[in-house]
């Protein structure tokens, strides 16, 4: 049988940025209380202070030496470093330091697509500066966040999203990596597979068995064969360990939410009553965003009293997450702050928002009519 192949089209005409902050909540509480950053620092209220409940939100970079990271429970945080320092975070306030971050974007270029409240892909082909050099323009990105909030970043720049973000995580903390297209190849083929943005956790098995351990291993596959083992993803990989990301910044990114509430015919009048409805919301919140293929940095609780009194409450990660237990436990610690014994609860209800795309997980695909799956 003869196989039609097109040639891949590549485009390095863009100059794209990616802007990570540096553990940024905990950076910020450093710069704010610079005793901290003596210690292992870690992002999260103190599982004394919530039976074991919790999860980190991010960890300095002193804490994960211990093995910390972020989306961890506290329990086992605490348990891996005693001696930490544990703090809840003040979301408003790195939420108030990441507009000021925005506004320094804004003096390079107005091509921004924030991708959560710490990073951000910039296109600077064209810039305010009319500067040549996408590296110079991010040289002074880093020391204008610098010399104004006292707070370091790291910088990837090449000439698609894909590779600057894996550029911006090379020499963290408070590097730059540039990738040019005629290294961008050769970088990627070095790569262990799990550096791949895009590579999931469940992915990666798989891989291995495949036999697949760098990106020199991807790159000796056919595209068939990574369709048939990984559907979509196998399409997106064969082009990506070839340096092709099409992919635009997006100015306008779209800023949707996965929510579900419950109103009670007969009002909860127990915590255990509550945390079982919370339970149950949260399964339910993950079940949408695992067929709408989404996850996200926050958590919003929605509390309504008997008296139609209602309130709201966010959590934000450092990064992003869809698993019902994550989900629940930041509910459930909301909502112990917010609940007032002996008053009926009418209305609970959690949305997880700031998403974006999740990657495919592996799916097998019969490349033709009647082909049996081999196993």
């Amino acid at each position: 049988m003869t196989h039609l192949r097109f040639p891949l089209k590549n485009d390095t005409s863009r100059k794209i940025i990616h802007i990570d902050m540096d553990a940024f909540f905990a950076s910020v509480e450093e710069r704010d209380n610079p005793e901290l950053a003596k210690y292992p620092l870690v992002i999260a209220r103190h599982p004394k202070d919530t039976k074991g409940r919790g999860v980190v939100t991010t960890a300095n970079y002193i804490a994960r030496q211990y093995g910390i990271h972020s989306a961890m429970s506290a329990k086992k945080a605490y348990e891996l470093c005693p001696q930490a320092k544990f703090i809840p975070g003040d979301y408003q306030k790195y939420r108030a330091i990441s507009q000021q971050i925005r506004a320094i974007f804004l003096r390079y270029t107005d091509v921004i697509e924030p991708v959560s409240i710490d990073e951000a892909y910039l296109d600077v082909t064209e810039n305010k500066l009319h500067a040549k050099s996408a590296m110079k323009v991010a040289r002074l990105i880093q020391e204008a966040i610098w010399r104004e909030l006292h707070l370091t970043c790291s910088a990837g720049v090449s000439y698609n999203k894909f590779l600057a973000k894996l550029a911006s995580d090379y020499q963290k903390p408070c590097g730059m990596t540039v990738i040019t297209p005629d290294e961008a190849v050769a970088f990627l083929r070095r790569l262990p597979i799990e550096k791949f943005h895009g590579v999931g956790k469940k992915t990666i098995p798989k891989m291995h068995e495949l036999g697949i351990f760098t990106g020199d291993d991807l790159y000796q596959c056919s595209e068939m064969d990574l369709i048939h083992h990984f559907g979509k993803m196998g399409y997106s990989l064969y082009r990506k360990v070839r340096g092709i990301h099409l992919s635009p910044v997006q100015v306008h990114r779209e800023r949707k939410s996965i929510g579900k509430e419950h109103t009670f015919a007969e009002v909860l009048t127990t915590e255990e009553q509550a945390l079982s409805q919370l339970r149950q919301l949260a399964a339910s919140v993950e079940r949408n965003a695992e067929r709408l293929q989404k996850h996200g940095q926050t958590v919003v609780l929605k509390l309504r009293y008997q008296d139609y009194t209602t309130i709201t409450k966010r959590t934000t990660l450092e990064h992003p997450f869809y698993q019902k237990e994550t989900i629940f436990s930041l509910a459930s610690l909301m909502f112990e702050e917010l609940f007032q014994a002996g008053e009926g609860i009418r209305l609970l209800g959690i949305t997880l928002t700031n998403l974006e795309n999740r990657n495919f997980e592996p799916i097998v695909l019969p490349l033709w009519p009647n082909e049996k799956t081999q196993h």
